[in-house]
């Protein structure tokens, strides 16, 4: 059942100062978007470390092994969820911000720093996969504990606060894309493959600590600790809130999907179309800046008519146009097509997660927040959106159709639906 607690109550009991609220929205997103940066980035330059981490003789298959080891890492997220999220929810929203920055810059340095398949063999692939290991446990609590302290900034704002969890992460996509068309378009594939790669790990790694300052001067969220804690959240969030955890995860399905389909493309535009490096990626930042602008519109749009409403249209919209987007891509494979198919899948996936952290959130009560968003994030982005590249690739391989990435969305769409008619049926709007 909804605990009504969770968010009227507490709005009306505190004093809500909006300078304040803003300066803890700029350093979570601040500390989000670095954590994700260095997250990103590696799916950016999949195909560059293929080459120098998984030699094995065959382009495809090497690519494949590189975008497997983006994905295994979301096998690490749900246990990151599981420990972080119930750390978070005993602890305090504030600790596990620090602790999964923390985490992610070891993971960072590692790629940043590590010898290639020529210098040590199969040992520079083992400390690959450890270093994608570290940031996949770290990025498992990082949603659920950055999206809980934004959502309890202003309760009667939820959706609008929240929404810069996915907001910031369009930040991430900028400023990951920006590194890449630069790199791309000022390098040779030589300089590239030498040491260009390694230099957007290397600047996430240098204003980590910027991100590491700023989290450890927050303030805990007055809605935490007002809140009696629980001191077993993982099994009265698995006893009391299964319907729920149903709910959520279904909901994440084409979120993340999305998502990671949208870091697929430049690989996809490449690989594909024939289109150059530099222009794919200037088309996935123009994506990017969309969600950024768009999100927070959308957020705070739900705060005024429900959670749901623009999330579900949004929704059917991009299920329903995925194939033809694909279709005319395909048949059309210049620059100005790509942007207006990323463009519009952009402004759909903002409408769409605009009010999702805030619909998550309020499927929980406070006390079990970070554990419920955690998991349901967690699980949902382990089993369907982290593998994406590597299904998509291994879709248009299996097919031979170039418009393949779009049957992965469109099932994802579908999944999303039922969950969010799921939702409204049991009360939430």
């Amino acid at each position: 059942m909804r605990d009504v607690t969770m968010s009227i109550p507490v709005a009306r009991t505190q004093t809500i100062k909006g300078p304040r609220h803003w300066r803890a929205i700029v350093a979570a997103s601040i500390g989000n978007a670095l954590e994700w940066f260095d997250f990103v980035i590696y799916g950016f330059f999949a195909s560059t470390i293929a080459k120098l981490f998984f030699p094995v003789g065959n382009e495809t298959v090497s690519l494949l092994l590189a975008l497997a080891t983006f994905g295994v890492t979301f096998f690490m997220r749900p246990l990151g969820a599981i420990v972080l999220g119930s750390f978070a929810d005993r602890y305090g929203r504030k600790a596990a911000l620090v602790l999964t920055m923390s985490a992610m810059m070891v993971g960072t340095a590692m790629i940043a720093f590590a010898p290639t398949y020529a210098s040590i063999g199969i040992f520079a692939t083992l400390l690959i996969v450890l270093a994608r290991l570290i940031q996949g446990f770290s990025a498992g609590g990082e949603f659920g504990s950055a999206t809980a302290f934004l959502a309890e900034q202003n309760p009667l704002r939820r959706g609008f606060y929240s929404s810069w969890q996915f907001a910031s992460q369009a930040v991430t996509t900028i400023l990951a894309t920006g590194f890449g068309a630069a790199i791309t378009g000022w390098l040779s594939q030589d300089q590239l493959e030498a040491w260009g790669w390694r230099i957007p790990f290397i600047a996430g790694l240098l204003i980590g600590p910027v991100g590491f300052y700023i989290r450890k001067h927050l303030d805990e969220t007055n809605e935490f600790k007002s809140t009696a804690l629980s001191h077993a959240p993982l099994r009265e969030t698995l006893i009391d809130s299964k319907k729920m955890l149903a709910i959520a995860l279904g909901a994440v399905i084409l979120c993340t999907v999305a998502m990671y389909t949208i870091l697929f493309m430049p690989i996809y535009a490449t690989r594909q179309l024939g289109l150059s490096a530099s222009c794919s990626f200037m088309a996935t930042l123009i994506t990017g800046a969309i969600q950024l602008v768009l999100l927070p519109v959308f957020g705070g749009l739900s705060d005024r008519i429900g959670r749901t409403p623009v999330a579900i249209v949004s929704a059917a919209l991009l299920t329903l146009i995925a194939y033809p987007l694909f279709v005319w891509l395909a048949s059309s494979p210049t620059l100005a097509t790509l942007i207006i198919v990323q463009g519009a899948m952009g402004v759909l996936m903002a409408g769409y997660m605009g009010s999702l952290p805030a619909f998550l959130s309020e499927l929980f009560p406070t006390r079990l927040r970070t554990t419920g968003l955690s998991v349901s994030y967690a699980f949902g982005v382990a089993f369907f959106g982290g593998f994406a590249p590597f299904i998509n690739a291994w879709l248009i391989q299996m097919t031979g159709s170039n418009v393949a990435p779009s049957f992965y969305l469109t099932s994802a769409g579908i999944v999303s639906l039922v969950a969010m008619a799921a939702a409204r049926k049991a009360g939430f709007r």
